[in-house]
Order: C-alpha cells, then sequence, then structure tokens
C-alpha cells in the first residue's frame, strides 16, 4: 500500500510537473565521475549530435574559439599510468596510499575522453574571458544534451590531466588545453544523489532606479 503524500510533497510534485522540458533538463544535469561509468560504448554517431551542439554555443563576433580532440587508442591505459604517476609524485602516503593505486590507474577505462582546446583568436581582438566564457556555454550544451541521453558526463580540469594533454597534443601558440570533458552510460550500480541550490531569493535583488 501506498503511503499518502504530505500537502507539502504534492505541491512540489505540481510544480516540477510544471517545468519546462529545459527547466527540467537544466535541473537534472550532474557530474557523474568515470569510476560510475559501464563499458557500454557511445556510438559515434551519438557523439557527433552530442559535439555539434557545442558548435552552438554563443561566441561574441563568431570567433567560435573551441576545437576538440577525442582521445582513443591506448589513451585510456596511458592517462590512468600518467594519473598514477603525477599522484604518487605531488601528493604524500596519507594523500595517495596505495590501495588508491588501482582505481585511478582504471580510472578512464570506461570513458570517451574529449579534449577541449582553447583557440585563441588571432583575426578579432576581444578580451580572453569572452572566449572561454563561450567555450563553457559549449561545455554546458555538451552537458545537457548528454542528460537528455542519460550519459553521465563531468568536466575533468585537473592538473594531472592538463599536463598528460599537453603532452601529446600539437598545440599552436595561440592554443590551450582546458582539460578533458568525460562521457559514459552510467553503471546500474550508482545511488542517486540529493543534489541542492540556494533559494532564488539569496542569489537575487531587484536594483530598482527611480
Amino acid at each position: 500500500m501506498k503511503a499518502k503524500l504530505s500537502h507539502q510533497e504534492i505541491k512540489k510534485e505540481s510544480i516540477k510537473e510544471k517545468l519546462h522540458p529545459i527547466s527540467k533538463l537544466i535541473r537534472e544535469r550532474k557530474t557523474t565521475y568515470a569510476s560510475s561509468y559501464s563499458d557500454k560504448r557511445i556510438p559515434f554517431e551519438v557523439l557527433e549530435e552530442i559535439i555539434t551542439n557545442a558548435l552552438w554555443a554563443p561566441t561574441h563576433k563568431m570567433t567560435q574559439p573551441w576545437r576538440f580532440e577525442l582521445l582513443t587508442g591506448t589513451h585510456h591505459e596511458d592517462l590512468g599510468k600518467y594519473m598514477l604517476d603525477f599522484y604518487k609524485k605531488s601528493l604524500s602516503k596519507d594523500q595517495f596510499p596505495e590501495s588508491r593505486y588501482q582505481t585511478t590507474l582504471e580510472y578512464p577505462k570506461n570513458a570517451t575522453m574529449l579534449v577541449i582546446v582553447f583557440r585563441r583568436s588571432e583575426r578579432i581582438e576581444i578580451p580572453e574571458w569572452e572566449e572561454i566564457a563561450a567555450i563553457s556555454c559549449a561545455v554546458q550544451n555538451m552537458w545537457l544534451t548528454c542528460t537528455a541521453l542519460d550519459i553521465g558526463c563531468y568536466w575533468d580540469t585537473a592538473i594531472a590531466t592538463i599536463q598528460y594533454c599537453d603532452t601529446i597534443l600539437d598545440l599552436k601558440p595561440n592554443e590551450k588545453c582546458l582539460g578533458i570533458f568525460y562521457m559514459g552510460y552510467i553503471s546500474d550500480t550508482l545511488e542517486k544523489g540529493n543534489r541542492k541550490r540556494k533559494s532564488l531569493s539569496k542569489k537575487m535583488i531587484e536594483n530598482h532606479k527611480k
């Protein structure tokens, strides 16, 4: 027998049902780490859709300051080794005990990894922050597309990740690696977390001038 919902719970459910689909999608977007991905591969045509949506992000003066590299082959194994070596050297044994070695080594194995490269415009002079903001919008487009397709993802900007990319990419003087966008189908064993945000009243005020 199902328990009856309280008046407050019914009200919350009613508000959820009234949400526009885009609002629902935005609020369901979350970070899912690579350790929670299954070994099911994302089809290439799905990847093309995800990345194409990134290209439609807003970009001041159409500089489109991004390019992407899909890491395949032995990169999964090589990145795991690089991360293991990096953390063994940079962290103490208390911070990075031997019990974490194997999970670090195997961390990328089920992930689809897309390197995000910031390509600074050489023909149009605009503030750098505007171009990085455009890339952030491109990443959000991919994140929301993944959410709609039930694909887990997150943007990894760790020092080890960026340093690994710097060793494998042929970056031009006007280019910079901004990390890896990890994607993967979510394992059935992952439990849903309780995600919250501060209320709108704490984050917005009206500044009225007469």
